[in-house]
């Protein structure tokens, strides 16, 4: 792991034991909204292997994993990994599994029919990002769910919505990055002017309706 990706880990591991406690309290309605849209339009079928990158203290992996035959969730931080981790023991799922994985080498060799990720894409630069979107694609899922901070309007708000730490691009830069990676847009969900949540389908699968706006 690079410099930069370990001090990240490092912040998240701090703040590991409490991150539950506050994303899901009333303070946090964007964050809680866009993770709801990424998880309804992420959709597993019963045979799906699923794949959420970024995957924190599994919020997101356990919602899959209730219709998913199986969910790998990927992190950086081994703090969250280990509240993950705690969860499944607490819990008894059996379909979830939780280890290291950075968006351009998730450590997963297996099939992948869904990749999710939520409000973890902006903390890479729009280069990483491109990267980070072309290695999702080589892993050959149906569909890939993206909810993130990113701008709808300027790229430069007057009152941003978030502070350090978060690099967030344009949706245009993010739809064409994806159309570049082999993905065909079939959703745009606007959660806030500097939040949305993108679906996208490789080309060649059966896509589900037309983009919505």
């Amino acid at each position: 792991m690079d410099e930069s990706l370990q001090d990240l880990a490092d912040q998240f591991s701090q703040i590991a034991s409490h991150y539950d406690d506050k994303h899901g309290s009333e303070e946090k309605p964007i964050y809680n909204a866009c993770a709801s849209l990424v998880i309804n339009h992420a959709d597993p079928r019963p045979d799906d292997m699923a794949l959420d990158i970024g995957t924190g203290t599994g919020l997101i992996a356990f919602a899959l994993a209730e219709n998913a035959e199986y969910v790998v969730g990927r992190d950086i931080s081994e703090g969250m990994l280990e509240q993950a981790r705690s969860k499944v023991a607490d819990r008894g799922i059996g379909n979830v599994e939780f280890d290291y994985g950075e968006f351009r080498d998730p450590h997963y060799d297996g099939e992948i029919d869904v990749v999710v990720s939520n409000f973890a894409l902006h903390h890479l630069t729009d280069e990483e990002k491109r990267e980070a979107i072309e290695a999702i694609a080589s892993l050959g899922p149906r569909r890939f769910v993206l909810g993130d901070a990113m701008f709808f309007d300027s790229p430069a708000p007057e009152e941003p919505l978030f502070g350090h730490g978060v690099d967030a691009a344009t949706v245009g830069m993010l739809v064409d990055v994806l159309t570049d990676a082999g993905f065909v847009l079939t959703a745009v969900e606007r959660v806030h002017d500097q939040v949305g949540v993108l679906v996208a389908e490789l080309a060649g699968d059966d896509t589900e309706g037309d983009t919505d706006t």
